[in-house]
């Protein structure tokens, strides 16, 4: 045990946020802290680290281990450079260094009997800096930063410069090299793109300490952790193994615990009906029996009814007219700035019923195509095309399409004119807004606040194309299963811009992951567009090859046949479709040749002699369609 949580309690003036908290984390285990907004995951760290006391319990860190701490927003700021901020993480192996570079000089100019201590010392400092792995200290700290996503083009920007996100990537960056035992991180994926974050989970999951990790991103800690710690009305518990085995198992005690409520309100009407009717005969032996049951009923210790988080947040995503077949068509679209070229000449199409996820690194322009079908930015060469009776809705990331002076009631009121009062509030109920908070001003709302209302806007513009700049940001976990599940059933198209790899693998049935300038398509989700990215990348994004060659390369892969494409990313999904049915078959049949086997050793089979005839004509049956069963299976698998 290198880090525990001992019966935690706090309060906020009459808010009780944590009760009775307790958990520990092993050495080397990599751990996740979820809970809705709100539940007290920051506040449980910042007192793990000391920055607030508990009300009362206990945190017991391992004699001798460190601790380190990434909170979500950081306040580092002055004119030091990115490199030399993170940098800072390896100050006792340059400060060897120095005392290295002294030992040589002092050595040059030693007397002879100096010279055996300086070199003892100087011999002793090489092999502790040899150890600390110092002579590659500068290429990790670079390693580092490119993880990160900084160029090295950028290693030399002064801290002043940088937005918010990126201060919060050095800081991640200079925590990551300090290698303490126990790292705690809050929300760490924040403000890093798709290469960046699987950075990032390669580097933790060979991390050598423990990691306790407060994130929202369910992919990343599928792939990380190996135990759940959750956070829920203020109260603790542990699951073992990933979110997805959490999510599991915390469904069927859900349901357990929601039946046991039920359960035991319905006993409770029984008893009091009894009563009821006891006391109704008006007879000494009956009110005797009345008050007897009362007794008990007193004494029975009521369950609280649990939360179902799923019934809390109502979306309901429903076009008003459906739309023609051709959604969106996009020919020869390019926008550049500051003579930067974010992508050159490209087509796409969207048809009714996709829904298609837009992926890429930052800073390839992903919002800017959204921005341009919305007319928002107008595109240096191209053509959008809506289809017919197409009607968007738009939520932008950044709600520039909210009014920050005006309250949500009426953002809703004044684009909903036709709508009464009841109806508006009812609305707004269905996204967590009750009594006076609808007249709260936009402006001093959360991410994730701002994020519901657009939410509301967009359920209520009844469209049915969908334009959706990284919906998910802000929202917690079981707010990304609603808007998940509000998607999967919408009868319309969707278009949208997300990090969030998860979210696209629940929802996308197609992928464009912008790479290069260029527009690669994935006919699939998430997991289908991992299995196939080199492969497809490597025939469409220009090799390294210079000369006439490599343009000639370029300008087919460019302009090869979607349809093509298409239909042979098809080809092969069908091939694995039946790979897993022949699977499924031979399963079967070999499960049902060891019943029949087990049948044959039965003492009262042997003496049936019909019987016997039919399993064994039925053994070899299945012989022969196992054959050719394996046969089939052998030349798709090839």
């Amino acid at each position: 045990m290198v880090l525990a949580c001992q019966n935690i309690n706090k309060a906020f003036a009459a808010t009780e946020i944590l009760r009775d908290v307790s958990f520990h984390i092993e050495e080397h285990e990599k751990a996740a802290l979820i809970g809705v907004n709100g539940a007290g995951k920051t506040t449980l760290l910042k007192i793990i680290m000391g920055e607030i006391q508990p009300d009362s319990g206990q945190v017991i860190l391992a004699k001798g281990k460190t601790i380190g701490y990434l909170a979500q927003h950081q306040d580092i700021s002055g004119d030091r450079t990115i490199y030399e901020v993170v940098l800072e993480a390896k100050q006792d192996i340059l400060d060897m260094e120095r005392k290295m570079r002294v030992l040589e000089i002092q050595m040059k100019n030693a007397d002879p009997g100096e010279l055996d201590g300086l070199m003892a010392s100087y011999t002793r400092l090489t092999h502790t800096f040899e150890l600390a792995n110092g002579y590659a200290c500068q290429s990790e700290v670079t390693g580092v930063l490119k993880g990160l996503g900084f160029p090295e083009e950028d290693f030399h920007r002064e801290l002043d410069t940088l937005s918010g996100g990126q201060k919060t990537r050095v800081a991640l960056g200079r925590l990551l090299l300090t290698k303490p035992d126990v790292l705690l991180l809050d929300e760490p994926t924040n403000h890093l793109d798709m290469e960046s974050i699987s950075w990032l989970e390669t580097y933790l999951m060979n991390y050598p300490g423990a990691v306790l990790i407060v994130s929202h991103d369910r992919y990343f800690l599928d792939r990380i952790v190996t135990k759940v710690i959750e956070i829920e009305n203020g109260k603790s518990l542990m699951f073992p193994g990933n979110y997805t085995v959490y999510s599991e198992k915390k469904a069927v005690i859900r349901r357990a615990e929601y039946n046991a409520y039920l359960n035991q309100q319905q006993e409770i009407r029984r008893q009091e009906e009894v009563i009821t009717k006891l006391r109704s005969f008006n007879r000494e032996k009956s009110i005797r029996r009345a008050e007897s049951r009362e007794k008990l009923l007193d004494k029975i210790e009521v369950l609280d009814k649990p939360a179902i988080p799923q019934a809390d947040m109502r979306i309901h995503l429903t076009p008003r007219i459906i739309s023609g077949n051709d959604v969106l068509t996009v020919r020869g679209l390019s926008k550049a700035y500051s003579g930067v070229s974010l992508f050159e000449n490209q087509d796409f199409e969207i048809h009714r019923g996709e829904r298609v996820a837009i992926i890429g690194s930052n800073g390839t322009g992903k919002t800017t195509i959204l921005k341009i079908i919305n007319g928002l930015v107008e595109a240096d060469h191209g053509s959008i095309a809506l289809g017919s009776k197409v009607h968007i809705g738009y939520y932008d990331q950044e709600h520039q399409v909210l009014h920050m002076d005006k309250t949500i009631f009426e953002e809703i009121s004044d684009t909903y004119p036709s709508m009464t009062q009841t109806q508006i509030r009812n609305v707004l109920a269905a996204f967590l807004f009750t009594g006076d908070e609808v007249f709260q001003p936009i402006r001093t709302l959360s991410g994730g606040e701002r994020g519901r209302v657009s939410l509301a806007k967009l359920m209520l513009s009844e469209a049915n194309f969908l334009i959706l700049d990284e919906p998910t940001n802000h929202l917690d976990i079981v707010s990304k299963e609603i808007l998940e599940e509000a998607l999967r059933k919408y009868a319309g198209t969707v278009l949208y811009v997300s990090h969030d790899r998860y979210f696209i693998n629940q929802t996308a049935t197609r992928i464009l992951e912008l790479t290069g300038q260029t527009l690669i398509n994935y006919i699939g989700n998430y997991d289908y567009y991992q299995e196939k990215k080199e492969e497809l990348t490597r025939a469409y994004v220009s090799s390294a090859v210079s000369g006439p060659e490599a343009e000639e390369q370029s300008a087919s892969s460019a302009q090869m046949d979607w349809k093509t494409r298409k239909e042979e990313q098809a080809r092969l999904r069908k091939r694995e479709n039946d790979l897993k049915k022949l699977e499924t078959l031979i399963s079967e049949l070999e499960t049902r040749d060891k019943e029949i086997d087990e049948e044959f050793n039965l003492p009262e089979t042997g003496t049936d002699l019909p019987r016997c005839q039919e399993l064994s004509h039925e053994k070899a049956e299945i012989a022969g369609q196992l054959e050719q069963l394996y046969d089939q299976w052998a030349e798709l698998a090839e």
